[in-house]
């Protein structure tokens, strides 16, 4: 006859025979007694689960995906919104206006505008991604390492980062593209890394002050790890939700900046498309053809919105302070 294993009296649940307890943690004893009233067993909360359920409610955040997500497939697959050559001009059509073939009108040179503003935003979401992607390598590497030496290394790269500050996102940009022989999509994507690093660094370094003397960065030091470890796999990760935030903004100043750039003639050149060009081309046709300024700044505008929009809701689901 098989024994079977003592239970408990209030419970009724089976225990462990003597001489064989193990250790439960606080999460076994939660969901212990969570099954105990009936209930479903508790699951292991985390910020980023907490942030996620906080995003799926909010409707700005939603509003701003969905945009995106639109600009994002446009971008990758303009054929997916128009079949028409962007580049297939008749100058007959010069400037005209929205028709029904031609939902946009037509440009200076006679193309189809629909089709120009469509294939433009592979140009300026490109040049926003790769100026963030930049922008955050150098404020994290110049943070992290300002942060954790602290001393004169922190002092000297302060003031660098000082001297840059000095210069606005802009004029720094314009002084830099004015001496470059060349001003296409890497080139505008450079010079809005060389002067707007800043700020991501300043970011690193304060959150890597902050952590490298809790006891776990002691912990793993003591242990001999070395500072790359340290920093990777203990101190950056705490980084990650400030910058996150900060890059999902500040995406949408670099695809503005690029688009003000090439509107003052020292951006993209022609034959690149892209909505700054679209813009720049038909400033002196406000007047009589304002459609050709119109729709190239509603897809810059909606396309800023998209990304303040999500870092906005980003900002709010990953801080506790704002819930």
């Amino acid at each position: 006859m098989t024994e079977r294993p003592p239970t408990d009296r209030a419970t009724g649940l089976a225990t462990p025979e003597h001489g064989t307890d193990q250790p439960r943690t606080e999460r076994a004893e939660a969901t212990l007694e969570a099954e105990v009233a009936g209930s479903p067993a508790i699951e292991e909360a985390s910020l980023w689960s907490d942030a996620w359920r906080s995003l799926r409610r909010n409707p700005f955040f939603l509003v701003g995906a969905l945009l995106l997500a639109v600009f994002l497939v446009m971008a990758a697959f303009p054929q997916l919104f128009t079949s028409v050559d962007p580049r297939s001009c008749d100058l007959a059509r010069s400037a005209e206006g929205p028709s029904g073939s031609a939902w946009f009108g037509y440009d200076v040179q006679g193309c189809d505008y629909y089709a120009n503003v469509v294939h433009g935003a592979r140009v300026s979401v490109t040049i926003g991604f790769l100026a963030m992607l930049g922008t955050l390598a150098l404020g994290i590497v110049i943070g992290s390492l300002a942060g954790y030496h602290g001393g004169w290394i922190d002092s000297v790269l302060a003031r660098v980062t000082d001297i840059f500050y000095g210069l606005p996102l802009i004029l720094g940009a314009f002084i830099l593209l004015s001496v470059l022989p060349e001003r296409g999509v890497l080139e505008v994507a450079l010079a809005l890394v060389v002067f707007g690093w800043m700020t991501s660094m300043r970011l690193v370094r304060s959150t890597v002050v902050s952590v490298k003397e809790a006891d776990y960065v002691q912990a793993a030091r003591a242990l001999g790890a070395p500072t790359r470890r340290i920093l990777v796999r203990h101190i950056l990760p705490n980084a990650i939700a400030p910058v996150l935030v900060y890059s999902t903004i500040y995406i949408g100043t670099l695809i503005a900046a690029e688009a003000t750039l090439t509107f003052l003639g020292i951006g993209l050149q022609l034959p690149e498309i892209s909505w700054g060009l679209q813009i720049n081309s038909a400033q002196t046709r406000l007047r009589d053809a304002a459609h050709l300024i119109f729709f190239p700044s509603i897809f810059l505008s909606l396309t800023v919105l998209s990304f303040i929009l999500i870092g906005d809701a980003l900002r709010d689901a990953l801080d506790p302070k704002l819930r």
